[in-house]
């Protein structure tokens, strides 16, 4: 009764792949938005006379290191999937998308000139204001797109359960990393169009692109909406509600903190990486800072075909424990190429930069895809929350590494305000945490063989 009841709407394949691209799109802008300062690195670090902030690498990974705070010291993440399994997709996700509108519009206002050389001190320690103000802003921003993301996974599951779920992730995943390549190769383009507020005024378009994305999820509730009305009740009540202690029922199954620490390990290779690849780009192989993010831009770009097609082979063919180490296995290989001196050459880096990307392909399609197979569905939220959060860790503490060794053992010298850096020792961290993921990856095959949870088996049901 149940299945005839959802064919209505979850069977229609245009409903469920309409939901697809609005909820996609929020998070479009929401990874706009999350990495749209990472080749602005240069400007940050002029002068004010000179239109920047004067800040250091160690200034800039502070920064970056905002994306954790909230998210991981108060355990917003945490309270995000609580909230999302108790009430609900449509409520969590556009309490999300209005916070992440409330922390970029707070970024904005952080790095506005009006500030530039102003200060504030908190227990002893010295801030610049547009740091603080801004960094603060990132963090709440921070909140709300770390909410969104577990809240769009549930809804993919929701909708695509029993279907094309691993290619729905993979194309949501594409979707999302189109927001970082244009991130990354757009803003320093779009920093021209404005000479004289080159930071803050492409952060005020990301205002605005926001704002759409929060529109774009208002859409999707009306759709959702009519999917749980037909839906009837007594579909609703055959799933057993959350409650408080499955937290400690999820932290008691091994495969979870396999699959935990591999996304740990893994995206601490990857986007804090990505942070400061526009700096590696122009630092190590001579690229201009106006281009200085196309060559990045090239792995987000590459996933969006990549990451579905990869995706769409877990879903008929299986083997998602075996796509996972692969993916690490070329994370590792990427990381330890860039860390070798001499090999400057700018082709180099496009190739690098290809397989980068499809490694970046390789494990997210078959990572999240497989957290419902190892969880029940009523628990689903509050998992994807503990993994984000566990995530956050890296995400906090490996950009604020980073850019603590680029300004004590990496430093060069300045020219014209612009310090350079030696990336050999940054890169050799990466490859450090791709050659643990490897590890954690064989690990988790390990006990989908031992406890059965189907990793390796077809996502859609025939």
């Amino acid at each position: 009764m149940v299945e005839k009841i959802q064919k209505k709407i979850s069977e229609s394949k245009a409903a469920r792949w309409t939901v697809l691209a609005l909820v996609a799109f929020t998070m479009l802008c929401g990874y706009f938005v999350t990495d749209m300062l990472s080749p602005l690195l240069p400007l940050l670090q002029l002068v004010p006379e000179e239109g920047g902030l004067g800040w250091s690498s160690g200034d800039f990974g502070t920064f970056m290191s905002a994306y954790g705070w909230l998210n991981v010291f108060l355990l917003m993440l945490i309270f995000g999937g609580m909230i999302l399994d108790k009430m609900g997709v449509r409520f969590t996700g556009v309490m999300s998308a209005a916070i992440m509108l409330l922390g970029v519009a707070i970024k904005w206002f952080g790095l506005s000139h009006d500030f530039v050389g102003q200060t504030v001190t908190i227990f002893g320690t010295v801030w610049g204001l547009p740091l603080l103000v801004s960094a603060c802003g990132y963090a709440i921003f921070a909140m709300g797109v770390e909410i969104a993301g577990i809240t769009v996974s549930k809804i993919i599951v929701k909708w695509f359960k029993g279907k094309e779920l691993a290619l729905a992730m993979g194309l949501e995943m594409a979707c999302a990393r189109v927001g970082t390549g244009l991130a990354i190769g757009v803003t320093p383009l779009l920093s021209t169009l404005f000479p004289r507020e080159p930071i803050s005024g492409p952060v005020l378009c990301a205002v605005a692109l926001m704002f759409v994305g929060l529109l774009t999820f208002l859409v999707f509730t009306v759709m959702d909406r009519k999917f749980d009305r037909e839906v009837t009740e007594q579909a609703a009540e055959e799933e057993e509600p959350f409650r408080f202690r499955d937290i400690f029922s999820i932290m008691k199954i091994k495969g979870f903190w396999y699959i935990a620490i591999l996304c740990l390990l893994f995206y601490s290779a990857v986007f804090p990486f990505m942070k400061y690849a526009p700096n590696l780009m122009i630092n190590k192989f001579g690229i201009s800072v106006e281009l200085s993010g196309l060559i990045p831009s090239l792995l987000p770009f590459g996933t969006i075909l990549l990451t579905p097609v990869f995706g769409s082979i877990y879903d008929r063919v299986g083997k998602g424990a075996s796509i996972m180490i692969l993916g690490s296995l070329m994370l590792f290989f990427v990381h330890a190429v860039f860390a070798i001196p001499g090999l400057d050459y700018w082709v180099i880096a496009v190739v690098l930069m290809i397989l980068l990307g499809i490694a970046f392909s390789l494990v997210p399609s078959a990572m999240w895809p497989s957290v419902p197979k190892i969880i029940p569905e009523n628990q689903l939220g509050t998992a994807y929350a503990l993994i984000f959060w566990i995530q956050n860790w890296g995400l906090m503490g490996v950009p604020l590494l980073i850019g603590k060794v680029l300004d004590r053992y990496c430093v060069e010298g300045t020219v014209e305000g612009i310090t350079s850096y030696d990336y050999t020792l940054p890169m050799l961290i990466f490859a450090g945490f791709s050659l643990a993921s490897i590890g954690v990856a064989f690990l988790l095959k390990h006990e989908d063989a031992v406890k059965h949870f189907g990793l390796q088996e077809p996502n859609m049901q025939k």
